[in-house]
């Protein structure tokens, strides 16, 4: 999966010649408006929705596991993934604005099952895709956050993981059951403020850590090409190792290539597919090339600073270099994870509930319509996904995180075909489009 995500994202760099160079033009584009245009949600809604499913515990911890397994060097090993997976969620978002359909309600769909079926006629592949990306939802966007947040409120406050799972599967129900535009709302006024606090909180560590970030950043450098011996608190690493963490990490904590962040990019309020497609792309520059970035300078930094300690667990390593902030550093990591967990069951359960939509679609005319049977099948799969954050946050996961990993990869194999069949339909719109 590796190879296929990663040679999907030079395949699109190239063929788009480096479509990262619009991504200033990309950021302002994001606040801006697209005049009568139709759609669900706007741009801005869409492009945080979308980073609420994208930015999760995996920017946190999952960072921190790939410095402590791979070394220094997994760190610019995710970055750059980073910076080449914003051409694939720049194509993925073109694709799903260019075939969505409108539904008899008027409201927006599309995704990859949409241009599996329309622009390839694989409509076999499409329910494949959609078989997949309701199942995932249950794993790595929901289960696994709930307990992620309920684990951090019993060993931090010690409330009991029953409480834990009770209060978050009922705050999750009050939005989710208000369909898109509930998600939008919560993910419009809230992504930004955490994603503001959790980087205002990496700037001051780095400032605490100021004489070490230079020799971090070389470090970092120098470790993703050279075999790291053991000492300093690191393991001893190859380069191989480096890079499979690194990479793996950068790949799955934006989801490039996955198929997810379309499926809500085709309910933004846009006329063109290209000026949506760079929308997008900014949700992966945001993950990975800021967030993502700012979290392995930080931990890299508190090592060399600290080198007496050994740091094996990837949480305990993020723990102590957020215990740096004076007061406010342990609060402030809590609060980083809990909402960045929760964000991240919001925008799931939009994935889930299209692709289940999707695959209860009228099977004779192959236009979406919201009948009788099929809002009832929606409203269960609602239910279902709020009970499922409450089992999250009382059971044991390590099965749960295999499964999701696993359903993740699989969902992600139908959209590269889709990206890669599509490349020349993504490169003559992009083309012919002003905004590019």
């Amino acid at each position: 999966m590796i190879v296929m995500l990663l040679g999907t994202h030079l395949l699109l760099t190239f063929r788009l010649r480096f479509p990262q160079r619009k991504i200033l033009k990309a950021i302002r584009l994001s606040f801006a408006r697209d005049p009568e245009a139709e759609g669900d949600v706007s741009q801005f809604g869409a492009l945080a929705t979308s980073l609420a499913a994208t930015i999760g515990t995996g920017n946190i911890v999952g960072v921190a596991t790939a410095v402590a397994l791979g070394g220094p060097g997994a760190v610019l090993w995710c970055w750059l993934t980073g910076v080449l997976g914003i051409a694939t969620k720049y194509a993925e978002g073109l694709l799903a604005v260019k075939y969505r359909v409108r539904t008899a309600s008027g409201k927006m769909l599309g995704g990859p099952m949409y241009a599996l079926e329309r622009g390839l006629g694989w409509r076999w592949l499409a329910v494949t895709f959609c078989v997949f990306t309701a199942i995932a939802a249950f794993g790595i966007g929901n289960t696994v956050q709930s307990n992620a947040i309920a684990m951090l409120c019993q060993e931090t406050y010690g409330v009991p993981t029953v409480w834990t799972g009770l209060v978050i599967a009922t705050l999750a129900a009050l939005v989710i059951l208000f369909g898109v535009q509930g998600i939008a709302r919560f993910c419009t006024a809230f992504v930004p403020l955490m994603a503001l606090l959790y980087v205002a909180g990496c700037i001051y560590i780095l400032c605490v850590n100021g004489s070490y970030v230079w020799d971090a950043l070389c470090l970092i450098c120098r470790s993703a090409f050279t075999p790291h011996a053991a000492g300093g608190g690191f393991v001893g690493t190859t380069v191989m190792m480096t890079a499979r963490y690194g990479i793996a990490r950068g790949l799955f904590s934006n989801e490039s290539g996955m198929g997810s962040a379309p499926i809500v990019a085709a309910a933004a309020k846009t006329k063109d597919p290209v000026r949506q497609a760079l929308v997008s792309s900014t949700g992966t520059f945001w993950d990975t090339v800021v967030i993502c970035a700012l979290t392995g300078l930080v931990l890299v930094s508190s090592i060399i600073a600290y080198p007496d300690i050994s740091y094996t667990d990837g949480a305990a390593l993020t723990k102590l270099a957020f215990e740096k902030i004076p007061v406010v550093g342990a609060p402030l990591l809590t609060f980083g994870i809990l909402t960045f967990a929760f964000s991240t069951i919001l925008g799931w359960s939009y994935y889930g509930e299209r692709a289940v939509e999707y695959l209860i679609k009228n099977p004779n005319t192959g236009i979406p319509k919201l009948e009788k049977h099929q809002a009832m099948g929606l409203l269960l799969y609602r239910l279902l996904f709020i009970a499922a954050v409450f089992v999250g946050a009382v059971m044991q996961l390590s099965v749960v995180w295999n499964l999701s990993d696993l359903m993740n990869a699989l969902m992600a194999l139908p959209n590269l075909i889709s990206l890669i069949a599509l490349s020349g339909v993504i490169v003559a719109e992009s083309r012919s489009s002003s905004d590019f």
